[in-house]
């Protein structure tokens, strides 16, 4: 059952409806970054909506104190909650954000041009990690552009949990927007170890229940085209000691997802194989007619 906390709305000069904006938040115990998220988009926001998966901190309050929407609503994955989020909102075109996000200065001047007059239905913009206490802008991680903003009525959340995406209805124009969307990751290494831990869970989950297999040519080398791909030939290197732990925890979240993808198969297969010699014994036993039989 959703719980709505508050609801404020904030419309900025001159907006219109065809030219208000939404902004979408997922949040689940973000009490240090869910204000800063909020602070970023006020410039550009009509609408803020914060879908909170029953926080236990103060994420709630601040996003109150903030002036946001918050809706409480159970947690149904990522791609799911995203969707739901959609649902929430009030205007056709809509930014979504995740609450470790914000907008950067320049982002936030793009997004005041397009919604003069928004000239397309979908806007991409470049992602930048913080790492560590560090922006991250070589390697896998920069300039790793994502589509955030766009008209709600031809776009949803799609791809694999936890790694969602904009699926479009239709084959829109993709304007990119100057400027960065601030990705505050990882505080510490440890943080992104348990991360990789989490994630890769989740992936190799949903791997399995789409009938993807994994073996040992994928457990040996995709961990290593990651570790090179990002490293070498996308010059993390540059990035220094942090790019280098970027660069190998990317190839150990990647060597994670696909043992524990092989693991799901094979308990599968152990599962599976009594039933077998049930079925089969079961085939080979006379039927009750060739029992009678003289």
């Amino acid at each position: 059952m959703a719980v709505e906390l508050s609801y404020s709305k904030i419309l900025q000069p001159n907006s219109t409806d065809a030219n208000a904006l939404s902004i979408i938040i997922i949040a689940f115990n973000e009490e240090h970054s869910i204000g800063r998220c909020i602070d970023s988009v006020k410039k550009v926001a009509d609408e803020i909506i914060v879908l909170d998966s029953y926080s236990t901190d103060r994420t709630v309050e601040i996003a109150r104190a903030k002036g946001a929407i918050v809706r409480q609503e159970k947690f149904r994955g990522y791609i799911e909650q995203k969707n739901r989020a959609l649902q929430l909102s009030s205007h056709n075109f809509v930014l979504s954000l995740d609450a470790d996000e914000a907008l950067d200065q320049e982002l936030v001047n793009s997004i005041l041009r397009a919604k003069k007059n928004f000239e397309t239905k979908a806007y991409k913009m470049n992602r930048c990690a913080n790492y560590c206490g560090r922006f991250i802008r070589h390697g896998l991680w920069y300039p790793d552009q994502k589509v955030r903003l766009f008209d709600k009525r031809i776009a949803r959340w799609g791809g694999t949990n936890p790694h969602d995406r904009i699926e479009l209805s239709k084959k829109v124009k993709i304007k990119h927007l100057k400027g960065n969307l601030l990705h505050y990751s990882y505080n510490s290494i440890e943080d992104h170890l348990l991360q990789n831990n989490h994630f890769s869970t989740i992936s190799a989950r949903t791997l399995h229940e789409k009938g993807v297999r994994s073996h040992l040519g994928k457990i040996l080398l995709n961990p290593l085209w990651t570790f090179i791909h990002g490293y070498l030939l996308r010059a993390g290197f540059i990035d220094g000691f942090y790019g280098f732990v970027i660069a190998v925890n990317s190839s150990h979240y990647t060597f994670l997802k696909y043992i524990k993808l092989y693991h799901l198969q094979q308990a599968k297969g152990r599962k599976s194989a009594p039933a077998a010699r049930q079925q089969e014994a079961k085939q080979q036993e006379p039927r009750p007619q060739e029992a009678t039989r003289v």
